[in-house]
């Protein structure tokens, strides 16, 4: 058994059953394509690597022979490799280039077979395969109007574009979760294709002084999970994060808030086919902000004030609001007479009820409520996501 059998399927098996075949050309970028395909195994997919000349003196093939179990294609034989692997009826599922030099996506833009890389574009375009790129470069040759112009060529012939992101200074290349993110998306259902979601997550923070907080538990890690699945499915999708303990990811649009004032302030940004909120937000607040830190030891009382209910006020701006009610301790039927109520109250499509007693890290205790019926959705994360996604398939 190879050593990458091992991994297969270690994280999900979102790509299980897919082929994809990986194209590396010569940025430096190149080194991180070991990481990049070793994710795609983890989640299921067969890799198939393609190596330019430049790539060979970036990165050993026998690495990444090792990352993905295959033999790299570092030059075209008599097996015509780019028909048998992305031209005929066993051809592979998708075709993504990480990195892509400003060199090999114009000479794709242009028609140009001179790398195995580059041949296997044009027969994959040609022959309908989904195709990405991840550009990878110095920002004064992204900006360079040739460069550019190639880039929305590609777009243009239906190529998908992944990354670059700037941070100012540099574009760095889209990282391994984007790519692996990209590669789900471009390759399962896409029934929300389009549909612009909203996901507020997280939990709010209401200060007390200048280091003392009231808050709630949440990591934050049932967001994030919503948000990326809801990408993986075609949605415009975007993030609202209040405070949380887990990787954000960074390819999606997020905005932060601290405090729920915070949150209502952002409101009038509200603009989206469906909002999804599992936020953790806070009942109330402290009536004043002290400045500097409370003397410990010092017996105080805090006078707390109500904080306004998010959820009506996005209702008003959204027809399609999906609210979260974690209780603790009830039974079925208990938690889904709770739900219903505040769905009732608020005017909302749909509630979900999760038992924070039953819950784990990667797992969730939930029940899908709407008007006319109650679904258990309990299972990972993953799973629930999966439930409420679909759920917000059938409202739009």
């Amino acid at each position: 058994m190879h050593p990458s059998e091992e991994i297969y399927c270690e994280k999900s098996s979102r790509l299980r059953g897919k082929t994809i075949v990986v194209g590396i050309t010569g940025s430096i970028a190149a080194t991180d394509c070991f990481h990049v395909i070793r994710d795609m195994v983890r989640n299921g997919a067969r890799v198939i690597p393609v190596m330019t000349p430049s790539a060979v003196k970036l990165v050993a093939p026998d690495a990444v022979e090792f990352a993905s179990g295959t033999k790299p294609i570092i030059e075209l034989t008599g097996q015509t490799e780019h028909i048998k692997h992305l031209g005929g009826k066993n051809a592979a599922d998708l075709f993504i280039i990480y990195p892509a030099t400003a060199n090999t996506i114009s000479k794709i833009a242009s028609g140009i077979d001179d790398t195995s890389v580059t041949s296997m574009a044009t027969v994959a375009i040609g022959g309908g395969i989904p195709v990405a790129v991840a550009p990878a470069m110095h920002s004064s040759m992204i900006k360079n109007p040739a460069v550019a112009e190639n880039v929305e060529k590609l777009k243009r012939m239906g190529v998908h574009v992944i990354g670059p992101h700037s941070d100012g200074a540099r574009e760095k290349v889209a990282s391994k979760e984007e790519v692996v993110a990209w590669a789900v998306k471009l390759l399962s259902r896409n029934n929300l294709a389009g549909k612009r979601i909203l996901v507020i997550g997280g939990r709010s923070e209401e200060p007390l002084d200048s280091m003392r907080l009231i808050t709630n538990r949440s990591t934050g890690l049932m967001t994030v999970m919503l948000t990326q699945r809801a990408f993986e499915r075609g949605a415009d999708v975007e993030l609202w994060m209040g405070g949380s303990s887990v990787p954000l990811p960074d390819y999606i649009p997020i905005r932060r808030y601290a405090s729920v004032s915070d949150l209502v302030g952002m409101l009038d940004s509200v603009n989206h086919d469906i909002v999804i909120v599992p936020a953790a937000l806070a009942d109330f607040a402290p009536a004043e902000r002290l400045e500097g830190k409370i003397p410990s030891g010092v017996p105080r009382t805090v006078l707390l004030n109500p904080v306004p209910k998010v959820l009506p006020m996005i209702c008003k701006r959204c027809d399609n609001v999906i609210g979260f009610k974690a209780e603790s301790g009830l039974n079925p039927s208990d938690l889904e007479r709770k739900a219903r109520g505040r769905l009732l109250e608020y005017g909302l499509k749909a509630v979900v009820a999760n038992d924070i007693d039953d819950a784990g890290r990667e797992t969730s205790a939930a029940i899908l409520v709407t008007r006319d019926k109650a679904k258990n959705i309990t299972g990972t994360k993953a799973d629930v996501s999966d439930e409420i996604l679909n759920f917000c398939a059938e409202i739009i």
